[in-house]
């Protein structure tokens, strides 16, 4: 007859072995932001997308980990509670001026919004407006810093800072030129906004993000600009003579050419992350290459481009990371066609092209959830029933 210490062990391995199997879905690195390279921008302007949790099971479906949200929406937030996903919430820009304006009122959103929904929900990152330099609008620039640190102090009292990261996300409108890379600096009436900016943000280690669309740039001078360079096809490139660097796409001269602002503003050694790319699938008469092909072969190949993990020319050492634009095409969104044609999924959650990824089908999705937790079930069981018999 086993003793008792021999049961004890049996059970012992039993129960450690089937929590372990059971929550590895969920077993997370405390690394930043951002883990991985590959990341989704969840937009919501639309009224015909499927709800958050139907949003959960696709996105693990298609193993997508890192997502940027543009608000911190509850709904959306408890949805997210226990999925092991990692989030980027949005303050958006109307609420900069009052956060700038008032730390208490910065305390209590991040309060109401973030901390009462760790950790459970795993809130990673706080985006503090989107776009505000170089938008013309001096007030709201005004404000940015002073939101941002009073949202960061606030993390600092709560003792969050060193969990959840303080960032802001720029358009290139911020730069006065950026060809080639070694020529790009911020522009005169942004410097005054974004030196400031990037000193706080350098003390506290935060990344300067960058929303950058070589679509855009194509769209603005298609005669200028070799498409097969911005869709990351096979092509002559670009040569930087300052530098003696060549480009063969243009995302990375775009985002190198952001290395070289900082660099010159003096922030030489912080990293650049992309926050929003992405290629529309349609657009109107004067956005021509706004086709499901072009959108497909640029996502898959920027797909492949991040798989790599590696840098750009300037900054080979710094692994390049990408939220993409976006995870549906948000039918609400004002502005031209092309502005509610980025999705990477139509709202019925149907693949808006091929780039490797499933469409949404639910009750496959949680078939598959629980035949993967079955799998793991037997798994312990088996090696249970190995440990009692060698005890």
């Amino acid at each position: 007859m086993r003793s008792s210490k021999s049961l004890l062990l049996y059970f012992f391995f039993f129960f450690f072995f089937s929590f372990n199997l059971i929550s590895i879905e969920f077993q997370v690195v405390e690394a930043g932001a951002f883990v991985g390279t590959y990341g989704i921008n969840y937009g919501r302007i639309a009224d015909n997308i499927p709800s958050p949790d139907k949003v959960v099971l696709l996105l693990k479906q298609a193993k997508i980990r890192n997502v940027r949200l543009y608000d911190a929406d509850h709904t959306v937030l408890e949805a997210f509670s226990g999925t092991g996903l990692d989030l980027v919430v949005g303050l958006p820009n109307g609420f900069l001026k009052e956060m700038s304006s008032n730390s208490d009122h910065a305390f209590t959103w991040v309060k109401d919004n973030v901390h009462s929904f760790l950790p459970k929900t795993r809130i990673r990152g706080i985006a503090i407006g989107n776009e505000v330099l170089g938008g013309g609008d001096s007030e709201l620039s005004g404000a940015l810093l002073g939101a941002a640190k009073n949202v960061y102090n606030a993390l600092k009292k709560m003792n969050l800072e060193e969990t959840v990261q303080i960032t802001t996300a720029h358009s290139q409108a911020v730069f006065a030129d950026s060809y080639p890379p070694s020529s790009c600096v911020f522009k005169e009436n942004v410097v005054q906004f974004m030196k400031p900016l990037l000193d706080f943000f350098h003390q506290i280690g935060s990344p300067f993000c960058l929303n950058a669309y070589p679509f855009l740039a194509y769209t603005y001078n298609p005669k200028e600009i070799d498409i097969n360079y911005a869709l990351f096809k096979p092509t002559e490139g670009i040569y930087d003579p300052k530098t003696n660097l060549h480009y063969d796409n243009m995302l990375d001269a775009q985002i190198d050419a952001t290395y070289m602002a900082l660099q010159d503003a003096g922030f030489n050694k912080m990293e650049v992350m992309i926050t929003e790319t992405g290629w529309a699938s349609k657009g109107d008469s004067d956005e021509p290459a706004a086709t499901p092909d072009n959108a497909r072969t640029y996502n898959y190949n920027l797909r492949k481009r991040l798989a790599k993990k590696k840098g750009t020319p300037l900054r080979p050492k710094m692994v390049l990371k990408a939220y993409i634009f976006a995870l549906f095409n948000e039918n609400s969104k004002p502005g031209k066609s092309s502005e509610t044609h980025f999705g990477l999924f139509k709202p019925d959650g149907t693949i808006s092209y091929d780039i490797g990824f499933n469409s949404l089908k639910s009750d496959a999705t949680k078939s598959l959830i629980s035949s993967s937790k079955a799998a793991r079930y037997y798994v312990a069981l088996v090696i249970s029933v190995w440990i009692f018999l060698m005890i």
